[in-house]
């Protein structure tokens, strides 16, 4: 066995190429609110923004009170152009984040 491998559960073998890594992973972002607190403009760090032409779906998550809380509102929105992603607040730090649906 090539020292780089590992050996797994299984009885194969295992290397750095197929190691675990984290999917839809969330970006921050800035949001732009209207009079509501409804997101209107929604830019990425790098980047120009994109105006918020839907919004669908809106709940809020409680969370994990007995270790580090959790507290976030979220938003599905379509953003101009057509792209439709999940948007959400979290409400202890005041950030925003944005993730595609699954």
């Amino acid at each position: 066995m090539n020292p780089d491998q590992t050996r797994n559960a299984e009885g194969g073998t295992r290397n750095g190429a197929d190691s675990l890594r984290a999917l839809n992973v969330p970006q921050r972002v800035k949001v732009q609110l209207d009079e509501q607190r409804r997101p209107t403009i929604v830019q990425r760090e790098t980047g120009n923004g994109k105006r918020v032409e839907s919004q669908g779906e809106n709940w809020r998550m409680d969370d994990e009170w007995w270790r580090q809380p959790i507290v976030r509102r979220y938003v599905e929105v379509v953003l101009e152009g057509g792209g439709r992603v999940v948007l959400f607040e979290d409400l202890i730090t005041g950030e925003w984040w944005m993730q595609k649906p699954v």
